[in-house]
């Protein structure tokens, strides 16, 4: 008797419900990626060192190429894509526009995510972000052309 490598998931994606079969050493990096087109998370380490990949999975930070998708399955994922409502920008995504947060771009969509959930995480403990706080709660995420000082300024602008 064989097993099956595949499974059904089923997952919420940026608002959008799917039932995908996958099989089952895939990650929700390449599952987004790969079967749903969205191409915002980047596949930067594949070892979960470098927070390229980094989206929401039910409300929290993870880096999408360390998660088997079969893991994910009932679960709601916001990746970059799903932050704006429309044509309105998220308020981090603005922040980050007004404070040249970016260079070269690769790493802003995990910087992205980082920072929705960095946001979500204080307000739930009700905690003071100050620099400091920003630069320790975002040092997963790694940028290779040094924008962290507006990237600091754009998280804390962000911050309600």
């Amino acid at each position: 008797m064989t097993r099956s490598t595949e499974t059904a998931v089923s997952l919420e994606v940026n608002g959008a419900g799917s039932v995908l079969r996958l099989d089952n050493r895939c990650t929700l990096l390449d599952v987004l990626r790969e079967q749903l087109g969205l191409t915002g998370a980047k596949k930067g380490c594949d070892h979960g060192q470098c927070g390229a990949c980094t989206v929401l999975l039910d409300g929290r930070r993870v880096n999408s190429c360390l998660v088997l998708a079969v893991t994910a399955d009932g679960s709601t994922v916001t990746t970059v894509e799903g932050l704006a409502t429309g044509a309105d920008l998220h308020p981090l995504q603005q922040a980050f526009l007004d404070h040249d947060a970016f260079q070269c771009g690769f790493c802003t969509p995990g910087q992205l995510c980082s920072a929705v959930g960095l946001l979500a995480e204080a307000d739930s403990t009700g905690e003071h972000l100050d620099e400091d706080a920003v630069r320790e709660r975002m040092s997963g995420n790694i940028c290779r052309c040094g924008a962290y000082p507006h990237i600091v300024r754009a998280v804390l602008e962000a911050t309600p």
